[in-house]
């Protein structure tokens, strides 16, 4: 099964080639993404940067996520959008969740909500992870950089001569 690492390798080639820029918004992941993309090949020239919104406040102040429980399909939706505005970037992904060992907002530890946001669109998903916390954070790490990497290589089609 592929790493965190490995897909973001992945999309530096992609994003470099595509002169696509990648953006951040992580809460249960504290950083991770950001470490993540940053140690990928040449990210001075394809990653913006990131948002680390571990408090609620943060991502209601900054990121203008709005009165909802923060672990939330419209929290990670508007942190993705607001992190894309704020950075400037082509695609930006999102991860807010509850990664254990307690719930938060209602939720179970392991229950994390993604989003990417482009120019036209914004989707998000939830998915429910297993194991320690040290689990759900590198799991979400995995999923949140598979996504973002297919998500370049759909916009990279979208834009190839049909």
């Amino acid at each position: 099964m592929p790493h965190a690492d490995d897909y973001a390798h992945a999309l530096a080639e992609l994003a470099q080639r595509s002169e696509t820029t990648v953006a951040v918004a992580e809460s249960l992941t504290a950083g991770r993404l950001c470490a993540t993309f940053g140690a990928a090949p040449d990210s001075s020239t394809w990653f913006r940067g990131g948002l680390v919104a571990y408090s609620s406040e943060v991502k209601r102040t900054v990121l203008g996520v709005p009165d909802v429980p923060v672990v939330s399909r419209p929290a990670a939706e508007a942190m993705a959008t607001g992190v894309r505005s704020l950075l400037n970037a082509v695609v930006a992904v999102a991860v807010t969740g509850a990664g254990g060992p307690d719930p938060q907002d209602g939720q179970p530890p392991g229950s994390v909500w993604f989003a990417i946001a482009t120019e036209h669109d914004v989707r998000a998903w939830h998915h429910q992870f297993d194991g320690e916390p040290e689990d759900v954070l590198e799991q979400t790490t995995a999923c949140a950089a598979e996504a973002l990497l297919d998500t370049v290589r759909d916009l990279r089609s979208d834009r190839s001569p049909k």
